[in-house]
């Protein structure tokens, strides 16, 4: 299949913005794969809420130059699940196309007052630790008052953090705090600290903030880059200390992270630290699948059947990171049982922002992201990013947990301290 010709409108050629969007529209040659595990395309059965017909509608925006408001709502549709990026014969970055032309669409066309204002909202307290936290106690203290959607947000049930190793170890890495995890599953990086303790790796904590990715996201780049740099100059000291890795127990912020490089090579400042913080990025499930001997570290075997899991791997997790089959393995060398769960490429709608702006959209996806974990007649679905633990568990009929807990129980089960 041939590749698709258009020229740019005169507003977009010879410009950086132009170039880059001519270079990765021509990319893609229309065969439609991409559109099978497209979960909107899937939902609504609209060719425009597919990768496909986003690209068509955008390959019109830039040889045209005219932006409407159809296009902006099929681009805000979208869950950056980066799905479709999988399936690509072409490999088109379709994430990071829709990134550009969604800044570019901002500047463009104004939106309603009341929605400036609910994104500007959201990029002023979610990604800083200490107002969400605070916001999040004054949800649940005043619970009574709000939407049903937002009260069932706050009303999720925070398991206490935990101890947290503090033994000398010659071996040490950096475990990424964030913006929400604190506030929203505290007992994970505990958890996880625990398990590297037990493979004489300390975990130490930084004072870095968001990512990044909740404003690229949002079609605000020029702010994600300043998280970016904040982080980095945050992260530099124990950098240059010769911590062996920064380790993520969030999936969601770990894909942002792996491309630190990538998004801030054109900065002299920044570029060469920036690549150096990519390179140091772990998810948990590598470290463990890496450090776990079961010679030196053995599970026995369990009396009676064991717990039924079926494992929610995140779009950030098996996309954007392109980790497969590593959790699964670690899992099951736990003594779980895990079960086959359907489609399991689907997202579950949480997608950082997009439960929020798009409720109705995020609550149906995430129905029928559970009709494929619970008809599995699971006990427990298990996840590796606390924005699908929170999603899923608001209507879930059974636990929704990181994985890393669960590990973290069957090591203290095996050998207490």
């Amino acid at each position: 299949m041939a590749h698709v010709d258009f020229e740019l409108a005169p507003k977009f050629a010879n410009t950086p913005l132009g170039i880059e969007a001519e270079e990765l529209l021509d990319k893609c040659i229309d065969c439609g794969q991409c559109m099978v595990k497209c979960p909107t395309f899937r939902l609504l059965n609209e060719d425009e809420e597919s990768p496909r017909g986003r690209i068509q509608l955008m390959r019109k925006m830039y040889a045209t130059g005219e932006v409407d408001h159809g296009l902006q709502q099929r681009l805000d549709h979208c869950l950056t699940c980066r799905s479709c990026e999988a399936m690509c014969p072409e490999h088109v970055p379709f994430g990071h196309l829709l990134d550009i032309t969604r800044s570019h669409i901002e500047k463009e066309l104004p939106r309603t007052w009341r929605m400036r204002a609910l994104r500007l909202g959201m990029r002023l307290l979610i990604p800083h630790r200490r107002r969400f936290a605070l916001a999040l106690r004054l949800g649940r203290l005043f619970r009574n008052f709000l939407s049903p959607g937002l009260r069932a947000k706050v009303e999720l049930p925070i398991a206490p953090p935990g101890p947290w190793p503090d033994k000398p170890r010659k071996r040490r890495m950096l475990v990424w705090t964030g913006c929400v995890q604190p506030a929203m599953g505290p007992s994970i990086n505990p958890a996880a600290a625990r398990v590297l303790d037990r493979f004489g790796i300390r975990l130490e904590t930084g004072d870095e903030g968001c990512c990044g990715a909740l404003s690229l996201h949002m079609a605000a780049p020029e702010e994600s880059l300043d998280h970016m740099r904040r982080n980095i100059d945050a992260l530099w000291p124990q950098v240059e200390a010769g911590i062996e890795a920064i380790v993520l127990t969030a999936s969601g912020c770990g894909a942002h992270m792996r491309d630190y490089g990538k998004l801030l090579a054109d900065d002299p400042r920044y570029a060469a630290r920036a690549q150096r913080i990519t390179e140091l990025v772990r998810d948990i499930s590598e470290v463990v699948a890496a450090e776990w001997r079961e010679d030196l570290l053995p599970i026995p075997p369990r009396a009676g059947n064991p717990p039924r899991i079926a494992w929610q791997s995140p779009c950030s997790l098996q996309h954007g990171q392109g980790i497969t089959g590593v959790v699964e393995k670690i899992l099951k060398r736990a003594g779980f049982k895990l079960a086959l769960v359907d489609y399991p490429f689907l997202c579950c709608g949480s997608a950082g922002s997009f439960s929020v702006l798009e409720p109705e959209l995020a609550a149906g996806l995430r129905e029928a992201k559970l009709k494929t974990l619970v008809g599995t007649r699971a006990t427990l679905i298990a996840t590796a990013n606390i924005g699908c633990q929170h999603h899923l568990a608001m209507t879930s009929p059974v636990p929704v947990r990181h994985w890393i807990e669960l590990l973290d129980e069957v090591f203290a089960e095996a050998w207490p301290h």
